[in-house]
Parts: C-alpha cells; structure tokens; sequence
C-alpha cells in the first residue's frame, strides 16, 4: 500500500538501532511524510529526519516529553504546521526504568514509567483524534510487550503499562471505526535494539532460549508488522503477535 499524502508520527524514534527509527525509515519508503520525537536523544530523531529527508520525503523533528499533555499538544501543533495533521500514529515511546519488585517500586517509580509508556498514547491519539474523524482516515499502531500479556518478575509497571496498550488500542477502534479509523497493537517480545544490546550475555542467551525461533527479532521485522497494520483498512482491535513463540511452551 502506498502512503502517499499521509502524515506518520513515530514517538520515541531517536535512538540507532531502535525499531522507532527502523518503523519510521519503513514508512518513508511506503510514501508517507514523517514525524519522529525524541526526548532526551533529539539529536538522534534529527538524524533519523535526514535519512528521511534523502529519501526525498519531508521529515520533522519534535522534543516532546510524553508524561505531560500540554507538551504533547505543543508537538502535535508543530508537526501540524510544517507538515500537515497526522494520519498515522505509531505509540512507540516507551520506558523500562527499573527492574525491582513490588515491595521496592517506588510510587514515584510507577506513575513516571506508566505516564511513559501508557499515558503518552492516550495523549498521542487525543491529539491526533480531531483531525483524523474530520478527514474520515486514521491508522493508531501502539507497540506492546511480553510483559504486558504474560507479565514479568520486577516489570510491575511496566507490564502494567503495556497492558493498559492494548485496551486502549480496543477501545481505540470501537470509537474509531465510523471513522475510518483503525487502531491496532504489536506486541514485541525480544528484539535487537541499543536496549536489547545493554544486557548480559547470559541474559541474552537465557531469554532467547525461550523463544521458538531462538533469536531476537530484527528491528525491520517489528517496522514490517506495523506497515502491515497501517496498510490494512480491516484489520482492527488486533494484536500482531511478533514474540517469534515467546509466549509458547518450549522445552
């Protein structure tokens, strides 16, 4: 499906090998313009806005702090002025901050990494809301994780958060589909990113052995799920399962 004329928003896409930067290069090539933010890394969204640019697509950088709404507001209006409004919303800005049990989270802890992960895409699509029911066209995609469906030890918030994504992404679509607007989730268990990268080896190993295809996903493969999601008119309330057997009973 070409993209031409549509107006993409990637959150949380300013670092190297993350699947913010793979989704938002993977949309470009589909024809569409693209937004992409970064918070504490914006030199690393302006440098995925000059790939983009090569391309010969428009591109547009935005600092946005996801935990606060009015700052969301603000970024939505600045890509809204140098490249329309958008059309396509991808919630991939996230957080794992901590990685500790319920009884040493602290609630500071809890509300910074749910404002991150969750409450950053509801900010996202309300802002996005108004000018995709006007113009009767609207893709949401939220990135979700493992720990959002299976949970995980120490990822109480997180896993929280995640979860809290895919409800939305339901909801999303119910409100939307009159719309034209379709909303759905893909849900990531392990993948090589910057992140995936920090951890031990023997961690690396230990999770990949879980996995039925015995490897993290490549960032291209998550971006080629969600240009699936976006091309599809149909599919919506959906969960893309991109866990490679994560979630299944291996031996």
């Amino acid at each position: 499906m070409s993209l031409e004329g549509k107006i993409a928003f990637v959150t949380g896409a300013s670092m190297p090998k993350g699947i913010g930067k793979t989704t938002a290069l993977t949309l470009a090539r589909m024809g569409a313009d693209v937004a992409v933010s970064g918070f504490n890394h914006l030199e690393g969204a302006q440098a995925v806005v000059d790939e983009i640019k090569a391309m010969g697509r428009r591109a547009f950088a935005v600092r946005m702090d996801g935990r606060d709404d009015a700052n969301v507001l603000k970024a939505f209006d600045a890509i809204k002025s140098e490249l329309g409004p958008v059309s396509i919303l991808v919630n991939n800005a996230a957080l794992m901050g901590h990685n500790i049990t319920i009884a040493k989270t602290t609630t500071a802890e809890w509300d910074n990494e749910v404002k991150i992960c969750l409450n950053s895409a509801f900010y996202c699509i309300k802002a996005a809301w108004a000018d995709m029911c006007a113009n009767k066209w609207g893709r949401v995609v939220n990135m979700t994780s493992v720990a959002g469906v299976l949970g995980g030890f120490g990822q109480t918030s997180y896993g929280g958060a995640k979860a809290g994504l895919i409800a939305l992404a339901k909801s999303t679509a119910l409100e939307g589909a009159r719309f034209n607007i379709t909303a759905n989730c893909v849900l990531i268990g392990i993948s090589a990113t910057d992140g995936y990268d920090l951890l031990p080896q023997p961690v690396r190993e230990k999770v990949e052995k879980k996995t039925a295809i015995g490897r993290p996903a490549a960032p291209q493969e998550i971006a080629d799920a969600v240009a699936f999601a976006v091309s599809s008119g149909y599919m919506t309330g959906a969960t893309v399962n991109m866990m490679g057997g994560l979630d299944l009973f291996v031996l």
